[in-house]
């Protein structure tokens, strides 16, 4: 996400405090209420509680800021931003996991949700059993780069390059075990290379250091990679999602590139608390990919690099079970463990 959204997103976050509102209600305009499992009334009958599991204006919480004002509209009641971040998004994730299956604490889960169980021996929750997956609602690809200075203009001519040096080359990331980090560990899994891992914190000092030629390589989101690949300060390789981006239609995908089957994606979902009622999962269901249809809605988040995805409960599922299979694999072929 681009910082001129961060910063609005930012302003609007401190401005709704300030007023002490979240998003203003509004008539329903959606599929038929859900009835509530309690008193038997009309779901939702009171404001319905977002958890995102990171700081304002970061990429989940402006998923959730694009679609919540939406969603309210479309299910009479409020949608109210929760934002609870720390530990690696685990803090804000066991917030929604314990908290009551009546349909009225929701989460905005992020990849970490897979990843985490693959990196840290104790995990506060348990990604499948503890909750219901009700959409994946995004998807966001990153562009594998190298640095003008290394000597390749193809993903099949570093990893020829870097199988001839195993060790020689490093790559950068936004910190250990952070969705940049897995992505480029899946590549070195597939391709069978060695190369130095340099963790920063976050994506900015990464960012400046990959452009002073300091690394060789990275996984960079379409957002921040392309005005750089554009200017000619980096070399795009290839692009992690299985399709081409609609930003950069012409870079080839990693599986196009040279490694059949890569697929790597920062993707953003909507989940509940495990035991919610299949209606008013299937309620919710119905309101958010009404909202991921909407023309300004997919335009806004196009803007920010992401494309909507809308799947099923049953979809969402099966994806996260391949994440959790797909991760503890990257984690356990590069011996990675986080602290």
């Amino acid at each position: 996400m681009n910082s001129v959204t961060a910063a609005r997103i930012a302003c609007a976050t401190l401005a709704a405090a300030a007023a002490g509102v979240a998003f203003a209600q509004a008539p329903a305009t959606g599929s038929e209420p859900a009835l509530s499992p309690s008193k038997g009334q009309a779901y939702p009958s009171k404001p319905v509680r977002l958890v995102v599991p990171s700081s304002a204006g970061g990429g989940t919480d402006i998923v959730a800021r694009i679609i919540a004002p939406e969603l309210s509209k479309r299910l009479g009641q409020q949608v109210v931003i929760d934002n609870r971040p720390g530990a690696g998004t685990m803090i804000g994730i066991e917030v929604a996991a314990k908290s009551p299956a009546d349909g009225y604490t929701l989460l905005m889960g992020l990849s970490t949700l897979a990843i985490n169980s693959a990196l840290y021996k104790k995990v506060p929750y348990d990604p499948q059993r503890d909750f219901a997956p009700i959409t994946q609602a995004v998807s966001s690809a990153s562009i594998v780069v190298v640095h003008p200075s290394v000597p390749v203009n193809s993903l099949k001519e570093l990893i020829a390059f870097a199988r001839a040096r195993p060790g020689q080359l490093n790559y950068a990331s936004a910190g250990n075990g952070t969705y940049p980090h897995m992505t480029m560990e899946l590549l070195l899994s597939m391709a069978k290379l060695k190369m130095v891992h340099i963790p920063y914190k976050g994506t900015a000092p990464a960012m400046i250091d990959m452009l002073a030629g300091q690394v060789s390589t990275m996984a960079a989101t379409v957002l921040t990679g392309m005005p750089h690949i554009r200017s000619g300060r980096l070399r795009p390789l290839g692009i992690t999602s299985l399709a081409r981006a609609g930003a950069a239609p012409e870079i080839p995908t990693i599986a196009e590139a040279g490694l059949p089957g890569y697929e790597s994606v920062q993707w953003y979902g909507m989940l509940a608390p495990a035991k919610t009622p299949r209606e008013i999962v299937t309620r919710l269901h119905a309101e958010a990919t009404g909202v991921l249809k909407q023309p300004e809605v997919k335009a806004r988040l196009a803007a920010d690099g992401a494309d909507t995805v809308g799947s099923s409960p049953d979809e969402f599922t099966r994806y996260i079970q391949s994440e959790l299979v797909k991760w503890a694999k990257v984690a356990r072929d590069a011996g990675i463990q986080a602290e």
